[in-house]
């Protein structure tokens, strides 16, 4: 089966980024997502997701409305590829939402609406996931390696905006939500780590624990990942 994204289209693009100097850094992941979308014929949506303080996903940046149903059905329900994408620290991918068992919640809530297959990436900044990159298709639908690793491109050179961005003080209106990635990504692994071990748990099942404990105390899963390394205890458990 021949290739469905062409290597020299794919480098045309990246090309058409890196000429663009954009001074605001949403402006220039917007950019980064419309381009990418002339590249996926098949596919019907997605976007960029970024984690914020309490550890839930919110398009920073979506293709279509629908791509928002995705992200609110997603953190309501704490499962699906782009959770997964982050989550996991991993490319995650989902060719039929309607068949696949690792997401029983949300399928029922977004097969209706035309979200079958999704493809996502993770997002880092200073080697930390931050997000995930993703797309959607409104059947099911396999993705092939050129598509897989055309996303893993555009998902590096968003990386290397942010951190581009970070490290010059211009990350506009996403400044405060990237500092605190920034600060707090570490010790939220470490509590993570530290949950799957004392309570033989799964990285996924983990980090719902924490996040799930800061939702519910409402405060920062930061603040709460700090204060479990610290006591050994999540605010529920006294």
């Amino acid at each position: 089966m021949n290739a469905r994204i062409d290597t020299a289209a794919l480098n045309s693009s990246l090309r058409r980024i890196a000429e663009r100097d954009d001074s605001d850094l949403y402006d220039s992941l917007r950019r980064v997502i419309d381009v990418s979308a002339q590249l996926f014929e098949a596919v019907t949506g997605g976007g960029l997701m970024l984690a914020d303080e309490h550890g839930d996903l919110h398009y920073i940046i979506a293709r279509t409305g629908q791509s928002h149903l995705l992200e609110e059905v997603q953190v309501q329900t704490g499962e699906g590829p782009c959770v997964d994408a982050y989550v996991k620290d991993e490319i995650t991918i989902c060719e039929d939402l309607a068949e696949d068992e690792r997401y029983p919640k949300i399928a029922p809530l977004v097969v209706p609406h035309g979200i079958r297959a999704v493809l996502g990436v993770p997002i880092h900044l200073s080697d930390m996931p931050i997000g995930s990159l993703d797309l959607y298709v409104d059947t099911p639908y396999q993705f092939d390696e050129s598509e897989i690793s055309a996303l893993s491109r555009y998902g590096e050179v968003v990386e290397a905006m942010i951190h581009a961005a970070v490290a010059a003080s211009h990350a506009g209106q996403l400044a405060d939500q990237l500092t605190y990635a920034l600060d707090y990504q570490a010790p939220i692994e470490r509590g993570i780590g530290y949950l799957m071990a004392r309570d033989d748990l799964t990285h996924s099942d983990a980090f719902q624990k924490l996040r799930a404990a800061a939702r519910s105390a409402r405060r920062r899963i930061g603040d709460v990942a700090t204060d479990l390394l610290e006591t050994g205890r999540l605010p529920s458990e006294g």
